[in-house]
């Protein structure tokens, strides 16, 4: 019964701790979009291929 004592603080405490990063990092703009990163990467590709398609003139 007296681990309860303990517990219950500890508990109390991580709980507070994980709420607060979470409103940390909602503030500073964490969460605002998260689809883009996703697609950034297949647009590069994307990008680059067709700067190789293109041949560089011959002299």
């Amino acid at each position: 019964m007296s681990v309860i004592y303990v517990l219950v603080p500890v508990a109390s405490l991580l709980a507070a701790a994980a709420v607060w990063a979470f409103i940390r990092a909602a503030r500073s703009g964490q969460f605002d979009d998260l689809d883009t990163p996703a697609v950034r990467m297949l647009h590069d590709d994307e990008e680059e291929s067709s700067e190789k398609k293109q041949a560089p003139p011959q002299q």
